[in-house]
């Protein structure tokens, strides 16, 4: 046994006393110096993401007189103050922003995940009815656009201005979304198909209990993926609302933070110095965050079974 762990290890197999990693052949033992550059790497590049985000933070929850003595973004942190939220939460311009946020990413996910996987499903069936046509007039919007005018006449033609539909139906559909569910719902076992129409179901009863619950990783990324897009866009509402009260909050936030634009309802707290704007702006960053960083932990682990599968099965 000791001479054939030995084998093992001069062939670059199991090694006594290590981790027990396979190794090709050719993949030669990492050094010390290896392991310690990939380890300050890995240090380095995390400290590249985290810190702006800690500094993001930490200014949204300092006081006036404490950004007033680092003279801008707040690095340690001398006292933590909710001010700024709560001042944004009470009831303005920021809060029904965030309100029709939420609303238009939960609505226009649900709507697009519909179509997404009604229109994957189809054009996943071969001998659907128009089905290459189809496809390939699909492919074609992924190389070909009409404009910002043409679209925007379109729009406007169709009285969306000014509507939270305008949030919603010019993005509601990705090309290449509805590629990867289609490659993922071809790659089903036909057996289960055939077998499920021989009991009698038809297509709507097939996707539902068979094809969507064994492509739940897929969903799920394309899911995140819609999600992320409605709640990050802002380009849509800042050429079809003209009305403040209906814009969405990055919008309110690309105002505040690039702008400089103060919030309704938080002008005199402002210039009564009870309140940085600086502090407002960072938070209202933070709020826009949030959803992000709450979700993706969620649908990280379908990312690779998700994206890969459907891809390379396609």
């Amino acid at each position: 046994m000791s001479s054939l762990l030995s084998g093992l290890t001069g062939l670059g197999g199991v090694k006594p006393g290590t981790r027990g990693r396979l190794r090709p052949v050719w993949e030669e033992e990492p050094s010390k110096a290896g392991l310690a550059s990939k380890g300050v790497m890995m240090v380095l590049i995390c400290l590249a993401v985290l810190f702006p985000l800690w500094v993001v933070v930490v200014t949204s929850l300092s006081s006036v007189r404490t950004i007033t003595e680092a003279g801008g973004l707040v690095v340690i942190p001398r006292g933590v103050t909710f001010v700024a939220y709560q001042e944004l939460l009470g009831g303005g311009q920021v809060t029904r922003a965030a309100l029709i946020s939420v609303c238009v990413t939960v609505v226009g996910t649900l709507f697009s995940m519909t179509v997404s996987v009604l229109c994957a499903y189809g054009l996943s069936r071969t001998g659907s009815v128009l089905h290459r046509p189809l496809l390939v007039f699909m492919l074609a919007t992924m190389f070909f656009g009409a404009g910002l005018i043409p679209t925007y006449l379109v729009v406007q033609g169709l009285g969306l201005t000014d509507s939270y539909l305008a949030l919603i139906l010019p993005s509601a559909l990705n090309v290449f979304n509805i590629l990867v569910l289609r490659a993922f719902f071809m790659s089903t076992a036909q057996e289960l198909i055939e077998s499920a129409r021989i009991d009698g179901a038809g297509d709507f009863r097939i996707l539902w209990q068979i094809v969507m619950p064994l492509s739940r990783a897929v969903i799920a990324v394309i899911t995140l993926f819609y999600a992320v897009g409605y709640w990050s866009a802002w380009f849509n509402a800042s050429i079809y609302i003209s009305d403040p009260d209906m814009l969405p909050l990055q919008n309110v936030m690309n105002q505040l933070v690039l702008k400089q634009e103060r919030p309704t309802g938080l002008t005199q707290v402002i210039n009564t110095g009870h309140l940085s704007l600086l502090a407002v702006q960072m938070a209202v960053m933070v709020l826009a965050l949030i959803p992000v960083a709450f979700l993706s932990p969620f649908v990280q682990k379908h990312f690779k079974e998700g994206m890969l599968t459907g891809a390379v099965k396609g």
